[in-house]
């Protein structure tokens, strides 16, 4: 396969992992209206766990089609050899996607922390520190696109 075709195919992928970006932060922003309406609690009754649980699960997999989908195929793209999240990080806050590296780490340590350590966690902080980290995964999405916009144009071509 050449170098041209390869290219339109990771235009065809990143254009539908957008897509895929938009679609799963809508679902985590209606979940994160929802929760931030809650609140900070001592305790929680089931159908407010269960909103906070919803919460968690679209940040952990919003964070993983951002870090491991988009991030990745961008990557590809502009021929970037990337093989940690470290990485990745230090990559788009070199490519102005975010303000620091540690934007992105942040987010993809709370994301590990949902998937890996959920039973151990405290609730609370761990709910408080996704409601805290939805905005910050905003401005990285929003400042993803722009950069692929600017950069690479119409993904179609």
């Amino acid at each position: 396969m050449n170098i041209i075709h390869k290219r339109k195919l990771l235009k065809t992928s990143l254009k539908e992992t957008l897509v895929l970006l938009d679609n799963s932060f809508e679902a985590l922003s209606y979940s994160y209206d929802k929760c931030r309406a809650i609140g900070e609690k001592s305790g929680y009754d089931l159908e407010e766990q269960e909103s906070f649980e919803a919460l968690t699960s679209r940040f952990a997999r919003t964070a993983d089609i951002l870090t491991q989908k988009a991030f990745k195929t961008l990557f590809a793209i502009l021929q970037e050899n990337v093989k940690t999240i470290i990485d990745a990080a230090n990559l788009s806050e070199k490519l102005g996607i975010v303000e620091t590296a540690d934007d992105i780490l942040n987010i993809r340590e709370l994301r590990n922390q949902i998937a890996h350590e959920y039973i151990n966690a405290d609730l609370t902080t761990l709910f408080m520190d996704v409601l805290h980290y939805v905005p910050e995964m905003k401005i990285a999405i929003d400042n993803f696109k722009m950069y692929v916009n600017k950069e690479l144009g119409k993904l179609s071509e």
